[in-house]
Parts: structure tokens; sequence; C-alpha cells
């Protein structure tokens, strides 16, 4: 089963220097139907105005990563962690028994488009630990490129949990099929531009909620960029 979700459904905050839509209740937007899906707890795009961010604030037993999509992400943090993270880079955060952290966006003159996903860990009480790579445009292209993963499997970041998180880029005649196991959930996220996933068209900031389905036909991609997840039931 396919659910559709469109883009303008789901919440939204304008805090002036920050700009936010919620694909799941967060802070002050509430949806009893959208508290999750599987163990995906977040997925936040955030738009930060040029010199401004996050204050230090704490996470807790939480697996928390940021995917940039324009700009650049500062990020400081009490392990020690002084960062940069660009378009390209995946950033992992495990907060574990406790960590406290800051985001800015230091340039002048850019705002700094970003998605903060959460995803619920398997493994609780954790060391806190932070994990960046960087993604050649490459590994993406008409293709799903595992970002990630329980393992950290090639060039993914190692989650302590039970999913599994992908990344492609599709146009044109670009097709990928994708097995999934139907006792488990998946979810995709179409980040831009237009693309057709099991008979069903998407447009940029939509989404599909999926359960007992044993693939993903992805196909029809127009400059399209696309987040896939493979999750527990939990």
């Amino acid at each position: 089963m396919l659910t559709l979700r469109k883009a303008q459904d789901r919440g939204y905050a304008d805090h002036g220097w920050l700009k936010s839509f919620h694909s799941f209740s967060f802070a002050g937007y509430y949806d009893p139907q959208f508290m999750g899906w599987g163990n995906l707890r977040v997925i936040n795009e955030d738009r930060v105005a040029a010199g401004m961010g996050f204050g230090k604030h704490g996470h807790r037993n939480m697996e928390i990563i940021s995917y940039v999509l324009s700009g650049e992400l500062a990020h400081e943090d009490s392990m020690g962690n002084v960062k940069g993270i660009p378009p390209g880079d995946v950033q992992r955060m495990s907060a574990g028994t406790g960590v406290t952290h800051s985001e800015f966006n230091h340039a002048k003159d850019q705002t700094t488009h970003f998605l903060q996903i959460w995803i619920e860990p398997n493994t609780l009480e954790v060391a806190p630990s932070y994990e960046q790579k960087t993604i050649p445009l490459a590994d993406k292209q008409g293709k799903l490129c595992l970002v990630a993963s329980p393992e950290g499997q090639g060039n993914s970041v190692k989650i302590h949990a039970d999913a599994k998180m992908y990344a492609g880029l599709f146009n044109g005649d670009e097709t990928v099929k994708l097995d999934l196991n139907p006792k488990r959930k998946a979810y995709v996220h179409l980040i831009k531009g237009k693309l057709n996933i099991n008979g069903v068209a998407l447009q940029g900031g939509d989404a599909l909620l999926i359960e007992d389905e044993n693939f993903l036909l992805i196909s029809e991609g127009s400059d399209a960029e696309v987040l896939v997840f493979d999750l527990s039931q939990q």
C-alpha cells in the first residue's frame, strides 16, 4: 500500500530567520495521524537565514542526520566537533546518553537549506558520537546510494537504528528498482523535481508512506532528488 502525502499538507512554521516544513509532528505542529512512520520520527525541511541559526541545545537517545541542499551548515557540539557541512555531505550525530550542539548559517548573503532527519535508535544510552561523509554526485545519479545504515556499509554513515537511508538523483529515462521486505515499512521523500514511483507521480516536497510492498520502481525523473528509507515497523 502506498499513501501519497502532498507537500502542502505538511506542517509549516515561519520564525522569520527560520522557515520550516514538518513532515511529522514537531514543536508547535501536531497531527496525531503523522507522529512518524516506523522508526522515522522527524523530517524537517529548514531554511536558515544568513547569519542565523539554532543556539546550543540538547538531545538524547536519537539518531540525527543532516542533509544539506544549499548553503553551508556550521556545526559545533559538546564532543568537541567544529565542522562545516556543505551540500553533498551527510552528517550523523548519535545523541545517546546526551549531547548539546548548535547549528548556524554564518554566510552573510546566502540561505542554508537542509533536511534535519531523526530516526529512533534500537540501542539506548550509547556514547554520543559524530560522523560526516561526502557523497559524490556520481554515486547518486541514476541510482539509489546507501548513505546511512546500521553497519556503515560502503560510504554510508553508521546509525544505531534498524533503518537504511538512500539518496538518488534521477532525470530522463533513468530507472531503478529497490526490493523491499513487505514486513517492513518504507518512506519516500522527494526533495525536488518530479518522479514516478510504482505508478504514483510525485512533485517536490511530496512523500509516500509505504507498507506491504515488495519493491519500489523509480522512473520518469525530471531534475529529481529523492530520499528513500527502509524502516522497522516500530
